[in-house]
C-alpha cells in the first residue's frame, strides 16, 4: 500500500505540472482555435529566468514574479509579432508559427543562459513529508496546490467577470463579439498573456522538483498538450483532470512496468484518445465552430 501511495504522490505532483500546462493550451485554444506548442517554453521560461535572477541577488519571491511577468510579456510579443499578422491564416499554419516560436525560444535561452541544468531552493525545504508510509516534498505541495489555485482562479475570472465572459464570447464567435463590442484583439493579447504567465509559475513551482535547462519545453508541450486531449481540448476542468492523469499514468507506468516505458505513455495516450475519444473525458461532441 505504501509503494501504491508513493507512485500516487509522485504521479500527483508531476501531473499537476502537465495540468497547468494543459490549462495554457486550453486558454489559447478557446480564444483562437490555435494550439500553442509554446506553452513548454514559457514553463522553461519560468524556470530559468528565475534561477538567472535568484543567481544574481534578487530574492526568490521577487526573482519567481520577475519571471512571470517576464514570460507573460513575451507571451504578448509572440501574438504581436507572429500570431497576429497571420490571423488569417489557416489554423495549420498557426500552429507551424508556434513551432517556430518553440524553437526560437529555446535556442535564445541556450544563448541567453547557458546549456546546463540549474534548480533553485525549494520554498518549504527539503525535509519530506509522511502519508501512510509513504513520503512527499514540500515543493510537490506547493505545486499541487498551485495547480488547484490557478484552476479556481479561471473559473471565477470565466463565470464572474465580465473581462472573462468577452474571453468566452470571442471563443465562441468571434464576428459576434466584434458586432457586440468587445476588443478581440485585446482578448488575444490577454489570453497569451495569461497562458504565458501560467506556464512560467509552473516552472517556477516545478524547478527545485524537476529541474530545469534550456531544452525541458519540449517535453512539457507535448505532456500537458496530452492533458489537453485527455480532459477535453478547450476545457478547463478537463485540462486539470487530463493534466493530473497523465502524471498519474506516467508515475504507475514507471513504478509498476518500467522507467523505460514513462516517456511513451503521453505519447500512447494522445493516440488511443484520438483514436477512440476524439472529444475527450469533458470535450463536447463536435468541436466545429458556428
Amino acid at each position: 500500500m505504501s509503494e501504491f501511495l508513493q507512485f500516487l504522490f509522485s504521479g500527483l505532483t508531476v501531473g499537476a505540472v502537465y495540468a497547468l500546462v494543459a490549462l495554457g493550451f486550453t486558454i489559447i485554444y478557446n480564444a483562437s482555435d490555435v494550439v500553442n506548442f509554446a506553452q513548454g517554453e514559457f514553463v522553461m521560461l519560468g524556470g530559468m529566468i528565475t534561477w538567472f535572477s535568484h543567481a544574481a541577488g534578487l530574492p526568490l519571491p521577487l526573482a519567481a514574479l520577475v519571471a512571470i511577468i517576464a514570460t507573460a510579456a513575451l507571451g504578448v510579443a509572440i501574438n504581436k509579432l507572429a500570431i497576429g499578422p497571420a490571423r488569417g491564416a489557416p489554423v495549420v499554419s498557426l500552429i507551424i508559427i508556434t513551432i517556430g516560436a518553440s524553437v526560437f525560444l529555446q535556442g535564445a535561452a541556450q544563448l541567453v543562459f547557458d546549456k546546463q541544468i540549474h534548480s533553485f531552493p525549494a520554498f518549504s525545504g527539503d525535509t519530506p513529508l509522511r502519508f501512510g508510509g509513504a513520503t512527499i516534498q514540500p515543493q510537490g505541495l506547493w505545486v499541487i496546490g498551485g495547480a488547484l489555485v490557478v484552476f479556481v482562479g479561471l473559473w471565477l475570472f470565466f463565470t464572474r467577470t465580465l473581462l472573462g465572459r468577452a474571453v468566452l464570447a470571442t471563443s465562441n464567435n468571434r464576428l459576434a463579439a466584434q458586432l457586440v463590442g468587445i476588443n478581440t484583439n485585446f482578448v488575444m493579447t490577454l489570453s497569451f498573456a495569461l497562458s504565458a504567465g501560467i506556464g512560467a509559475l509552473a516552472g517556477v513551482l516545478a524547478t527545485p522538483i524537476t529541474l530545469t535547462a534550456y531544452n525541458v519545453g519540449i517535453g512539457f508541450a507535448l505532456k500537458g498538450f496530452a492533458g489537453a486531449m485527455l480532459g477535453g481540448m478547450g476545457n478547463p476542468k478537463g485540462a486539470l483532470a487530463g493534466g493530473f492523469l497523465i502524471g498519474l499514468i506516467e508515475a504507475l507506468t514507471a513504478g509498476y512496468l518500467s522507467s523505460t516505458y514513462k516517456e511513451a505513455a503521453a505519447f500512447v495516450v494522445i493516440l488511443l484518445v484520438l483514436f477512440f475519444m476524439p472529444q475527450g473525458l469533458f470535450g463536447r461532441r463536435s468541436t466545429e465552430r458556428v
